[in-house]
Order: structure tokens, then sequence, then C-alpha cells
């Protein structure tokens, strides 16, 4: 299962509002680490479905989350529980440090 497109105007209710753990990729077309860790996100999204939604935002074209949440570099991905980020990891990791760092949250 691909990772879903969040937007500026679909956060609140995509990330927000959602009952489980959200990983959010901030990334851009333009960016080659955002793309060097979208198969690797789409992987994660597909094995731990039940455990943690996986969405992306483009920054380019949401820049009022973007800015909200003070996104500089991208890649970033944030983790939010219930509304909160409570981790977040800035540039393209391979796979098994990315499981790592979301260890807490795949359970």
């Amino acid at each position: 299962m691909a990772p879903k497109e969040t937007t500026d105007a679909t956060f609140q209710s995509d990330v927000l509002q959602n009952s489980k753990p959200v990983l959010v990729d901030f990334w851009a077309p333009w960016c080659g680490p955002c793309k060097a860790v979208a198969p690797i996100l789409e992987e994660i999204a597909a094995e731990n479905a039940d455990k943690i939604d996986v969405v992306k935002l483009n920054t380019d074209d949401n820049p009022a989350t973007s800015a909200k949440y003070g996104i500089t570099g991208i890649p970033t991905l944030n983790v939010y529980v219930n509304g909160e980020v409570v981790k977040s990891v800035v540039g393209a990791l391979p796979k098994p440090k990315l499981l790592k760092e979301l260890a807490p949250f795949l359970g």
C-alpha cells in the first residue's frame, strides 16, 4: 500500500485526528534524497499498516503545514501521536536505521 498524499487542507483529518501514529514524509519532487527514501517508506507502510499510517506532504504545494512545523530540510520524517510531533528524522536513512527510529511506534 503506497503512502497517502496529504495537503494543507487535509492534514488535520489525515494526521492530527488520526487514532494511530502517523509518519509524515515532508518531501518535494526535485529532492533526490526524498526519492531515495520513498520506496523504503512504501515498504514500511505495507509491512506496518496496522500499526502506523504513512502519509506524504509535498512541501512545494503545501507551504502552510511545512511552515507550521518548521520544516527547513527535506526529507523530514515526523511521527505524530495524538496530534503531537513525538519524533523527527531529517534526511534519508537506510531502512534498518529508520526502523530503529520507528521501533517505539511499531511495537
